[in-house]
């Protein structure tokens, strides 16, 4: 683990009452359900590493649109070290074309009933359901 947070971007697609997501295949949180993303390189912005990140994880071609949230994830070992410490940036995106295919580190990509997250009928990783009512609300 580096000595400073990670900043990563995750692609916030709703399209039709169904929102895309990626199941994980790399820790933290190998095996749940989350939104496609990943961290942003020097020099780019997190609007633009989210429609990357989208693509390269998806196929999916979208237009980041504005910031939603940030979120927080640490999470620490059973000696209490942290293991994982990234700052995430929900991006709102405009759907414009693409069915999602897994690639890069996710094992499998859907769009997901949105109904179906906030009916916790999926294993999804934290705030995923947050992040969709502030994308709805919008």
């Amino acid at each position: 683990m580096s000595q400073a947070p990670k900043l990563a971007a995750l692609a916030v697609v709703i399209r039709a009452d169904h929102v895309l997501l990626v199941q994980r295949k790399n820790e933290p949180d190998a095996g749940l359900w989350g939104f496609p993303g990943g961290h942003v390189e020097l020099g780019e912005t997190a609007l633009a590493a989210a429609a990357r990140e989208l693509h390269e994880e998806t196929g999916v071609t979208a237009h980041p649109l504005r910031y939603l949230k940030n979120i927080d994830v640490i999470t620490t070992g059973t000696d209490g070290a942290v293991r994982f410490h990234f700052l995430l940036a929900a991006v709102l995106c405009d759907y414009v074309v693409g069915d999602p295919v897994a690639n890069d580190d996710a094992s499998a990509a859907e769009w997901v009933p949105v109904r179906d997250i906030l009916g916790n009928q999926r294993a999804c990783s934290a705030h995923v359901d947050d992040v969709i009512r502030a994308a709805t609300r919008c």
